[in-house]
């Protein structure tokens, strides 16, 4: 990595637990979570560091008490204080952590407690059903039915009565969990990528890859003990639990998502300053700013304002916050936004810098835990997502005349391997490189762009390459289209003609079209595909589109199942 982009002095920690420890022995009294409680009135409850600390130790006690020191836990539950604090006390001291996607069905969820060989099941009542099926079926590893609400269906054990017991246990001088022993170079995590559970790959994480993560990071992005971080992405994601784990290591503040519908309430609501996102999000926020613009008449205005404040900010002068204050104010204060899990229109990013809102990408997988590439304050490349974080390494093998191939990433942050799944872990990991399956290119100052995933290319019978992400960038910019895909559909002579499946923002059409038949509607979308078809080959020419206001089928991080939607859409033909 260039060290002319190392702009901060960042520590480095062993482990987990000496991560937590630093954070409360220097920001003791700072609100670590504000959690809300909603009963017949709405309540916030500030938990400090010093009280996260206290938690961790008397969960950490408990669960060794259980009979769990070195073994596998497994957390399933919506976005919550008692799922942080279920993960922190098991790498704290306890054993190897196994967070579970809740949108997960029941078959599932039981296939992956089976599959890492769990011991335990820390869990929140809507999933008291699943675990008591789970429980009659003796197949299984599971010793301990862990729940997070006091209050469950069937009394199993409860988190807030762990609490208790732990507590009891270190009045009496209970010292095993503070004095567990913790080896940061052996699995400590098995996290499962989005997949069908037969096609879901168990990744083995240790504390090292995490922590050299997030040592990384505070060398490149200024974070202040003062933020207030919107904590959206699923926990269960490493974007969203080694994210956690960042803001922690900075005495931040943390709240919770109400829910997709609520992120602006909840922004406002909590006067949040950093919001670490994916773009499908980010996209919609965007467009839901310029229809706003648009609604009062000022886009005029706007971008005539836009053109005032970036020519003064070539003279160092910065006016961008008390300019559109209005805009930031309706987004809570924010004051920078984090994109990742898969590139971003550079337009959007374009805007929300332009209104004064840090905006910053970063690329990563799980196995990689999950930072590669990342941009910083003063290193931003409008459409790359930034460079090599420190001690990673990045190249790009078999490059075609275009520079474009496969990135393959090196450094301690990549995976231990796929758990018990040699042959997949060999196919990915050569001689220490990472084959991310990724493809894109770098550009003279080092700056990775992304151009496709390698399973996703289209390739035509006259040997062309198309990547479907170029064709749904440009798709997605048409101000109704909430998200779209692009893929082949085959032909008689065995080739492909390319077509798009787009989902409308159905409230957006009734407000700028009126009352418009579904006819009606696809035409005018078909006009605007085919402007953008002048602006390409006649090879990318899109030939067919299907219209709806159906949401297609995504991962928990907002990403569409692309190959599921496919399928779909080709089985209905």
């Amino acid at each position: 990595m260039n060290q002319k982009r190392i702009l901060y002095q960042a520590k480095e920690y062993r482990d987990i637990r000496e991560l937590v420890n630093d954070a409360v022995k220097t920001y003791p009294n700072n609100i670590a979570f504000i959690v809300k409680e909603k009963k017949e009135e709405v309540t916030y409850n500030n938990i400090t560091y010093k009280m996260l600390q206290e938690d961790i130790n008397k969960l950490g006690t408990a669960l060794i008490d259980l009979g769990l020191e070195g073994k596998k836990i497994a957390i399933i539950s919506n976005n919550r204080y008692e799922w942080c604090l279920a993960y922190l006390a098991t790498l704290c001291g306890v054993g190897i952590v196994v967070p579970l996607d809740k949108s997960l069905p029941a078959g599932e969820i039981e296939s992956l407690i089976k599959r890492s060989y769990a011991n335990a099941v820390i869990f929140e009542d809507k999933y008291s059903d699943i675990m008591k099926e789970i429980k009659n079926n003796s197949q299984n590893c599971v010793e301990q039915y862990i729940c997070m609400d006091k209050e469950n269906q069937y009394g199993f054990m409860s988190l807030q009565d762990l609490l208790i017991r732990g507590e009891e246990l270190l009045q009496n001088n209970d010292t095993r969990f503070e004095n567990a022993t913790i080896n940061p170079e052996i699995m400590n995590i098995i996290l499962f990528t989005s997949g069908t559970t037969s096609a879901s790959k168990a990744v083995m994480l240790s504390q090292k890859n995490i922590v050299s993560n997030i040592h990384s990071l505070n060398s490149i992005i200024k974070i202040y003990d003062t933020d207030r971080n919107l904590a959206f992405l699923p926990l269960h994601h490493t974007f969203g639990s080694t994210g956690l784990l960042f803001f922690i290591s900075n005495g931040v503040t943390n709240v919770f998502c109400d829910g997709l519908k609520y992120i602006q309430k909840n922004l406002q609501e909590y006067h949040v300053t950093v919001f670490v996102t994916v773009p499908l999000l980010l996209e919609a926020m965007n467009k839901k700013i310029l229809k706003e613009i648009e609604k009062q008449g000022k886009t005029k205005l706007i971008k005539i304002a836009t053109k005032v404040s970036n020519f003064l900010l070539k003279f160092g002068i910065d006016i961008r916050r008390k300019l559109f204050k209005d805009i930031i104010n309706n987004l809570g204060g924010l004051r920078m936004v984090v994109s990742g899990a898969a590139a971003i229109d550079k337009t959007v990013v374009e805007n929300f810098t332009n209104f004064g809102i840090k905006t910053v990408q970063g690329y990563g997988l799980t196995e990689t835990a999950p930072v590669i590439t990342a941009e910083n304050d003063e290193n931003i490349r409008f459409g790359s997502v930034g460079f090599p974080l420190k001690n990673e390494e990045i190249k790009i093998f078999e490059p075609n005349e275009q520079g474009i191939g496969e990135i393959i990433a090196k450094g301690p942050n990549v995976m231990l391997g796929y758990f018990e799944n040699e042959e997949a872990t060999n196919e990915v990991l050569v001689d220490g490189w990472f084959h991310t399956g990724d493809l894109g290119y770098i550009d003279k100052d080092g700056f990775l762009f992304i151009t496709g995933r390698k399973k996703n290319v289209i390739v035509m019978k006259n040997g062309k390459n198309i990547y479907p992400e170029e064709l749904e960038v440009l798709i997605s910019k048409l101000p109704y289209v909430v998200e779209n895909i692009v893929f082949g559909i085959p032909t008689k002579d065995n080739d492909l003609d390319l077509a798009t499946k787009i989902v409308y923002n159905k409230e957006y059409v009734e407000d700028t079209f009126g009352k418009i038949s579904e006819e009606e509607l696809k035409e005018k979308i078909w006009q605007d595909i085919k402007q953008i078809n002048k602006t390409m080959p006649p090879y990318k020419y899109i030939r067919e589109i299907i219209v709806t206001d159906e949401p297609m089928i995504k991962t928990t991080t907002q990403k569409v199942k692309r190959f599921e939607e496919i399928k779909k859409i080709l089985q209905e033909k």
